[in-house]
């Protein structure tokens, strides 16, 4: 008959429990994984699988018992660790939206907007193509392999069974919402300080000849050289949010 101890049973699920958990909540809130179209099945294989994958590379977890108040603290921890990292990486994509808001705005696009039901959000249609194109290349570029090494990383500088909101006071996420500023006008600078000298030649324009109707040559001329300059533009796209996104792992790593 076999037979084996509490002790035992614990030595057998805490290795793979507490990162099982961590990895879930990260594919929870993580940009591309969290949509709808992503089966609950899925993540949860994901986050086994990861969880198995990597226990050569994870330090010794404590054996907690599943039954006492730390067992649900360090639950609340991996939670909250799992969240932040998703969070840090859904910034990230969040800027780049922000700069395709911004370069909409200049060509006069976000008149038109609609309802987005894979954010459950209001958006335009700028800021939705640049946030496709920076989930493709957030997946071709494979920063999907980073978010998951920053994710192995996380529980060597953020040790299972240690204070559960020591990490909060280290990583400081209230303090992250000045990137979405920061990088969403560094993408858009470029546009729009281009579509601020069209509309600057637009109002000598009409200034020196008051016969040439400005409103209607305005609107095709601004989206004329917005899509221009978007076109040349977007391969320039890559370095930024390469950038971005090491800068917010290595809170992590």
């Amino acid at each position: 008959m076999i037979s084996f101890t509490e002790t035992q049973l614990l030595a057998w699920l805490t290795p793979v429990l507490w990162p099982f958990l961590r990895a879930l909540a990260l594919f929870t809130a993580l940009p591309v994984f969290s949509q709808r179209a992503v089966p609950m099945r899925v993540k949860i294989g994901l986050a086994l699988f990861i969880s198995l994958a990597a226990q050569p590379s994870l330090p010794a977890m404590p054996l907690i018992a599943l039954d006492s108040p730390q067992a649900l603290m360090v639950l609340v921890q991996q939670l909250l660790v799992g969240f932040t990292l998703g969070f840090a990486v859904r910034v990230v994509f969040a800027a780049v939206e922000m700069g395709g808001e911004l370069i909409g705005l200049q060509m006069g696009l976000n008149f038109a907007g609609f309802f987005d039901p894979a954010t459950a959000s209001q958006g335009t249609a700028s800021g939705r193509f640049f946030g496709t194109l920076v989930a493709f290349l957030f997946v071709l570029s494979n920063s999907h392999l980073a978010v998951i090494a920053a994710l192995v990383h996380s529980f060597e500088l953020f040790a299972v069974g240690d204070e559960p909101f020591a990490f909060l006071r280290q990583t400081q996420p209230q303090r992250w919402g000045s990137e979405v500023f920061r990088l969403g006008l560094w993408i858009a600078l470029p546009l729009v300080g281009m579509l601020l000298f069209v509309n600057l030649v637009l109002g000598v324009i009409s200034r020196v000849a008051p016969q040439i109707s400005v409103f209607s040559v305005g609107f095709p001329l601004t989206l004329s050289v917005g899509l221009i300059g978007m076109l040349l533009t977007l391969p320039l796209l890559e370095q930024p949010f390469a950038m971005a996104l090491v800068r917010m792992l290595t809170h992590f790593q």
